[in-house]
């Protein structure tokens, strides 16, 4: 059964009627741009082909039912509340729902939603983020409210910063709005400009999920950006004019670089380069040379070792195996680091056999076997059932 039918079914279960509309979004990976977003540089990512359902019906009575296959049906009365407990995760669709209050949506009545998803948790592929923008297609196509892709995604982020708490980044809802089949989704986080890239579709993404996290990943997350930042503040001194490091070429930081302290060096050398990458990236999908891709993902992972220093033992041997392993074009750490994933760009000649034969050589070296997810780089956030249907 699809999700689709999936959770028609569980909302006319729990609900009674049919729904009115039903729409989706994609999961995320990011692809290449480790921590370049919050120093203002690119970032690319890929939507992937597991993500969210979400069905929708308004009602009369101002009441907001809600439910999903693994938590019970939470019903609200004041939508501007923010939620706490086993209900706090009806925070994501409430938050849209009241963004777009703000955009123009009349709030009579309430409705009822239904949520599916299939997206692996613990893995770093942004779940939240797809359903922040299916709940805000169904919603907009109920509500009548229009929403560009861009406007997709910047609803999804204001919801999740200021209704749900978490500061993150455009790049979850950026990627989950804007993917394509086949395509990356480049994103200028200063300038919030988006673009897609041709990848290919015979080609996978493969998650290798280790499950393992540094107990420290929230200070360390925090150290690296107040690094980065310093970097800024030394190269100022040494007679640069930058805001971010995305103001700094690799040229200027060569010339600057003795002026630097040694771990702003490195953060500083991680991010400007890793930026370059992203672009140099984005050059060879235009001349369709994806073995130079692979070889960029490859530095991009080694540069996160080595001078940001957000890698761990567990990603680097998934990335050493993955290098060996017939059909890989690249490999690297995805997403913050300091544990999570391992992502590798394939070809058809790698297959679930291969895959396995890497989680067997990192379980005879730690013990547990990672989680394997393949992945189709797919279509974004869009309508599956329109209210007249």
């Amino acid at each position: 059964m699809s999700l689709i039918d999936t959770v028609t079914s569980r909302f006319e279960k729990n609900f009674g009627s049919a729904p009115e509309v039903v729409a989706s979004a994609p999961g995320r990976v990011e692809f290449i741009g480790n921590h370049t977003d919050y120093n203002q540089g690119p970032v690319m990512g890929a939507a992937i082909d597991k993500g969210v359902v979400v069905a929708l019906k308004r009602c009369d009575e101002a009441v907001f039912k809600f439910s999903s296959s693994t938590f019970p049906i939470a019903e609200v009365s004041d939508p501007s509340a923010p939620q706490e407990g086993s209900a706090s995760w009806v925070n994501y669709p409430l938050g849209i729902y009241n963004v777009l209050i703000k955009r123009g949506l009349e709030p009579k009545g309430g409705f009822c939603l239904s949520v599916e998803s299939d997206v692996p948790s613990g893995a770093g592929l942004s779940s939240s983020a797809a359903l922040e923008l299916a709940t805000a297609t169904a919603l907009g196509e109920a509500y009548g409210i229009e929403l560009s892709k861009k406007e997709l995604a910047m609803v999804g982020r204001e919801a999740e910063n200021d209704f749900v708490g978490v500061p993150c980044g455009i790049l979850d809802q950026g990627v989950s709005a804007h993917g394509e089949e086949g395509k990356l989704v480049h994103i200028d986080c200063r300038n919030l400009e988006f673009s897609t890239a041709e990848l290919g579709k015979d080609l996978s993404i493969w998650i290798f999920n280790t499950h393992q996290k540094h107990s420290l990943v929230d200070s360390m997350y925090a150290t690296r950006n107040k690094e980065c930042f310093a970097a800024v503040e030394q190269l100022n001194a040494a007679g640069l004019d930058a805001q971010y490091l995305a103001d700094v070429s690799p040229e200027e930081f060569e010339a600057k670089r003795d002026a630097l302290e040694e771990n702003a060096r490195k953060r500083a050398e991680h991010v400007i380069y890793e930026i370059d990458r992203v672009k140099k990236v984005q050059a060879a999908l235009e001349e369709r040379d994806v073995e130079a891709v692979g070889r960029l993902l490859f530095e991009s992972h080694d540069s996160s070792r080595d001078l940001f220093e957000n890698s761990v033992p567990e990603l680097d041997y998934l990335v050493k195996i993955l290098r060996s392993m017939p059909g890989v074009l690249g490999a690297r750490l995805s997403g913050g680091g300091f544990g999570g994933a391992a992502m590798a760009l394939a070809g058809e000649t790698f297959t679930m056999d291969y895959a396995v034969a890497v989680a067997s050589a990192y379980r005879g070296e730690f013990g547990a076997e990672p989680e394997i997810i393949e992945c189709r780089i797919a279509d974004g956030a869009r309508l599956e059932l329109p209210v007249s249907a």
